[in-house]
């Protein structure tokens, strides 16, 4: 099975070997490719949805995985019991939602040993929640596929962590991710050279509005570009 380029570079945080519950699983391909490659012994396919449950269910008979994957129809990690699986896994779900959802059962988000994650939005209410939580990224990627940008990203507890613990030292940390600034990863630059362009286009159209809710917009944006131009210096 191959996956879309987002959803292999999600896969590929996971720790091989690990028990998965796969939330929102949708098809269940994640979970299929887990199985396969990843050697998990055992991933439990959730989603709140009859209908992408439904779905799964065939594709995990159709490749023959019946033994290792189990559906259950839960809302978030309500269905979960506390220390089941080693990895919680949530893709191509908004950031807040993912605050929420792992907010909403904290006892059993902090019974696992990792949390792989890819929010389609407010990936900065990600990180900084999960340094509420006492939890550090140790892995991050970034792809574009479809025109489109993806943040992924794994995170363990701080106390599995034996030094270099992940901290949000700076504003564009919380934005942009420490480890793929650190890592000058080549689809963030090209990311915040797009988003400097857009930021200067919009400040240029705006620069003669003397409105209220424009001088505050213009404000706005002039801020958010100087967090690009302070990213973009660990490129240099």
């Amino acid at each position: 099975m191959e996956l879309s380029k987002r959803l292999q570079a999600v896969a590929d945080l996971v720790t091989s070997g690990n028990r998965v519950a796969d939330v929102g699983c949708d098809h269940a391909y994640m979970s299929i490719y887990l199985v396969k490659h990843k050697n998990s012994p055992y991933v439990l396919a959730m989603d709140v949805n009859e209908g992408p449950l439904k779905r799964a269910d065939n594709n995990i008979i159709k490749y023959g995985c019946q033994d290792q994957i189990k559906t259950r129809r839960s809302d978030g990690l309500e269905k979960l019991e506390i220390s089941e699986v080693d990895t919680v896994l949530m893709a191509g779900i908004g950031g807040r939602l993912t605050v929420e959802i792992l907010s909403r059962d904290i006892d059993i988000t902090k019974s696992v040993k990792e949390l792989v994650l890819q929010p389609q939005s407010d990936i900065d209410v990600v990180r900084r929640y999960l340094s509420h939580i006492s939890y550090s990224i140790i892995g991050e990627n970034m792809v574009m596929e479809d025109g489109k940008y993806y943040v992924m990203m794994k995170a363990v507890p701080n106390s599995a962590v034996n030094e270099g613990l992940y901290e949000l030292a700076n504003i564009e940390h919380e934005y942009y991710g420490r480890m793929l600034l650190e890592s000058k990863n080549s689809i963030l630059k090209t990311f915040l050279h797009k988003e400097r362009n857009k930021c200067n286009r919009i400040i240029s159209k705006l620069k003669d509005n003397l409105k209220t809710d424009a001088l505050e917009r213009r404000k706005e944006i002039i801020q958010k570009l100087e967090h690009i131009d302070k990213a973009l210096k660990y490129y240099e």
